[in-house]
């Protein structure tokens, strides 16, 4: 056993493994202490240190673990029902680490004032652990959408900005859990909405809408900064109006203004072309989101979303009598190796689509989507197909097939 280095807490070495740091898979060996990944020059040089316990990796990857900025329920659990939310986020959050997912934003779709003011003060903020994923914060998808494109969501319960940012205010009451909100950037007084809503920390993003580039540029320029379900709930491309879908070629992506992008890489919602061309357009903006509703880890069957039933079958989910797709049933798991398998794309860039990307969206990368020196240890073990083999949150193993 190697020699207790002069610090007193455990200092846990992973080697003989591919690091996913600085867009490269690097022949290196993670150092672990406290939660946090080390540097090990400073443990070497100035601590005099060295680790107690090493993990052979087998050559295999170690990468940050997984966000989902945009999932509304798994395994049973519907997050727009109010209920006994509390338990129904930590059954969803434990049952997520299984596939590779260590931080979330539960996400509500449109629903009753009342709901959004049970609901959000009972999802705070809080780290991952043993327990569970970590959650980041909420996303609130809607009431504020265009009805001509509500996809899953219920036409009576939508609303427009009559009197701008006091309509948010009633709508919502506290915004204190809420890290991300999509709007429809052609509602009036939108541009408004999205300045106030960015000033106030909340990440603003664009989706359910027809609007057309113009429109969704101007709200860019208030401080949206995401795209919700590239391609799903919005006006199609057309080469003289590119719609939303035109921001991934916009000017309006600058140095300093990032834009990114949802995309749901489940087979069913995003053709594998349509993957490809938005990947090849703006590569450094794709997040790997899985809009999964509750329907995700059940049997086939009729279930829930929000107020409304929907019939899932073996690889997708509908509105009872209609077609409309509801969400999906997709784990991120399946995303990210999808989107892997039908991109042509590097390993490195589909796991920093559900990695780094997420964390650069919602400005956590000092703790979340790195695995680089003092950030937290929520990372994954993956073979070489993606595969999460095992899944470790603040250093320690959370779930795998030797975990107990």
């Amino acid at each position: 056993m190697p020699t207790r280095g002069s610090n007193k807490s455990e200092i846990v070495q992973f080697r003989n493994c591919r690091i996913l740091r600085h867009h490269q898979l690097l022949w290196e060996d993670l150092w672990i202490r406290d939660g946090r990944i080390l540097n090990p020059e400073h443990l070497f040089y100035i601590e005099k240190g060295y680790a107690d316990v090493q993990v052979d990796c087998g050559g295999q990857i170690l990468a940050s673990g997984f966000i989902d900025v945009q999932i509304n329920g798994a395994f049973g659990i519907d997050f727009s029902t109010n209920g006994d939310v509390g338990s129904g986020v930590d059954l969803v959050a434990k049952r997520l680490l299984e596939h590779g997912v260590t931080s979330f934003c539960p996400t509500i779709i449109t629903s009753p004032s009342e709901l959004y003011k049970q609901i959000l003060p009972k999802i705070p903020q809080r780290d991952g652990s043993e327990k569970g994923a970590g959650i980041l914060g909420v996303h609130i998808e809607g009431p504020f959408i265009c009805p001509s494109k509500k996809g899953a969501h219920p036409e009576s319960l939508i609303r427009r900005f009559d009197k701008g940012f006091c309509d948010v205010e009633a709508m919502y009451g506290t915004l204190d859990n809420v890290v991300l909100c999509t709007i429809a950037p052609d509602l009036p007084n939108a541009p408004t909405v999205a300045a106030e809503l960015a000033q106030r920390g909340v990440k603003v993003s664009l989706g359910h809408s027809g609007a057309n580039l113009p429109t969704g540029e101007a709200s860019v320029r208030s401080g949206a900064s995401f795209i919700t379900h590239l391609f799903n709930a919005m006006a199609p491309f057309h080469h003289r109006d590119p719609g939303l879908i035109g921001l991934l070629a916009s000017d309006v992506i600058t140095e300093g203004h990032d834009l990114f992008y949802g995309i749901i890489a489940d087979g069913v919602h995003t053709h594998p072309a349509a993957l490809r061309m938005a990947h090849r357009l703006h590569p450094k903006g794709v997040v790997l989101v899985t809009d999964a509703m509750a329907a995700m880890g059940l049997p086939p069957g009729r279930h829930h979303l929000g107020q409304q039933l929907v019939d899932v079958s073996a690889t997708e989910a509908v509105l009872v009598g209609t077609d409309t797709l509801a969400g999906s049933i997709a784990t991120m798991q399946t995303c990210v190796q999808f989107f892997y398998h039908n991109t042509e794309c590097s390993p490195v860039q589909a796991l920093e689509a559900a990695t780094l990307h997420p964390a650069r969206l919602l400005g956590v990368t000092r703790d979340k989507g790195t695995l680089d020196y003092g950030t937290h240890a929520d990372f994954l073990w993956l073979d070489n197909d993606l595969t999460v083999k095992a899944t470790y949150i603040a250093g320690k193993q959370v779930w795998g097939a030797d975990h107990t």
